[in-house]
C-alpha cells in the first residue's frame, strides 16, 4: 500500500476531502463574500483556465479564505482530492500574494487538474470580482475562477453507496492499493441498517446515526480468505468500523469517518450513486 505524508486532523476534512463549495453535509459553510479588500469565506473552484484552454473543476475544488490582522489571511482549500494550506496577503484592493503551505500527496484521478490549480494559487495574482464570482489572475494570464454560487446538494449519508478511497492513521494517508481499489463499499439505509463490501468479505450491521456521530453495530460478514489489498483493507475498515462511534462529515461528494477515540484513525469515501 503506497503511505503518503498527511496534515493534523484539521485538513483531513478538507480533502478529501474534505470538500465543496459553501455547504456541508454537517451543517453548511460561510458562502464567499467580498470584504473591502480582498475577500473571504468559502469559495468554489468552477474552472481554470490555462493557456487558453478551460479545464473543468472537480467537484470537490474548494477555497477557503479566513481573515487574520490587517490585511493578511489564511487559505485552506481543496485541489479536487487533496488538501492544501497558504498564507494570503492581500496586497491592493486588486492584487493579492500567495505563500502555498502544507498539502496531502494521495494519489487521485484528475492529477492534470490538481497540478495546474496548485500550480496557479501561489505567488503575485490579480484579483477581479464580479457579482457572485472572482477571477485570480496569475501573471501569464492564466486564471482561477471562483463562484459563491452553491453547487448541487451533497449527498445524503443515508441510501448513498460510498466507495472507500483511502485510509488514514495518524498523520499517514494510504490510498486504496490498485488490486482492492472500488472493492470496499457500504450503504446505509434509512431503517438503521447498513451492509456493503469490506474489500473481500460482504457484511451486514445495525447503524446508528446521533448528529455527527454514526455507529456500527457488529458486524456480521462472509468468511473468505482475504489476501493482498484487499485483506489490508478489509482490516483496517474492520477495525474501524468496530471500535466505537465515529465522527462523520460530507464535503462535496467525499465521506470522512473518523474514530472518536483520538486514535487518528479514518477513512474517506466517495459518493458512487444512490442506492436502490
Amino acid at each position: 500500500m503506497r503511505t503518503l505524508p498527511l496534515l493534523p486532523a484539521a485538513l483531513v476534512a478538507v480533502l478529501a476531502l474534505s470538500a465543496t463549495a459553501t455547504a456541508c453535509g454537517d451543517g453548511g459553510g460561510t458562502p464567499g463574500k467580498s470584504i473591502g479588500r480582498g475577500f473571504s469565506g468559502s469559495w468554489s473552484v468552477e474552472s481554470l483556465t490555462v493557456d487558453g484552454k478551460t479545464l473543468t473543476a472537480p467537484a470537490a475544488a474548494q477555497l477557503t479564505v479566513e481573515r487574520g490582522k490587517g490585511h493578511e489571511a489564511e487559505a485552506t482549500g481543496n485541489y479536487g482530492c487533496n488538501g492544501f494550506t497558504a498564507g494570503v496577503v492581500f496586497d491592493t484592493g486588486t492584487t493579492m500574494t500567495v505563500t502555498p503551505g502544507a498539502v496531502t500527496d494521495m494519489a487521485c484521478p484528475d492529477l492534470p487538474f490538481e497540478t495546474a490549480f496548485g500550480k496557479l494559487f501561489q505567488g503575485r495574482l490579480t484579483v477581479r470580482h464580479h457579482l457572485q464570482e472572482i477571477t485570480l489572475t496569475a501573471p501569464d494570464g492564466n486564471t482561477v475562477n471562483l463562484s459563491s454560487k452553491p453547487r448541487d446538494p451533497e449527498p445524503p449519508l443515508a441510501a448513498t453507496v460510498w466507495t472507500v478511497n483511502s485510509l488514514i492513521e495518524g498523520d499517514l494517508t494510504s490510498s486504496v492499493p490498485a488490486d482492492a481499489q472500488g472493492r470496499a463499499r457500504f450503504t446505509l439505509a434509512a431503517d438503521g441498517s447498513a451492509s456493503g463490501n469490506l474489500g473481500c468479505n460482504r457484511f451486514d450491521a445495525k447503524a446508528t446515526v446521533e448528529g455527527n456521530k454514526l455507529t456500527f453495530g457488529p458486524l456480521a460478514t462472509t468468511r473468505m480468505a482475504c489476501q493482498g489489498g484487499a485483506g489490508e483493507v478489509e482490516r483496517a475498515l474492520t477495525e474501524l468500523f468496530g471500535g466505537g462511534p465515529l465522527d462523520w462529515r460530507i464535503r462535496a461528494d467525499v465521506l470522512t469517518l473518523s474514530a472518536s477515540d483520538g486514535s487518528g484513525k479514518a477513512v474517506t469515501a466517495t459518493a458512487a450513486s444512490a442506492a436502490e
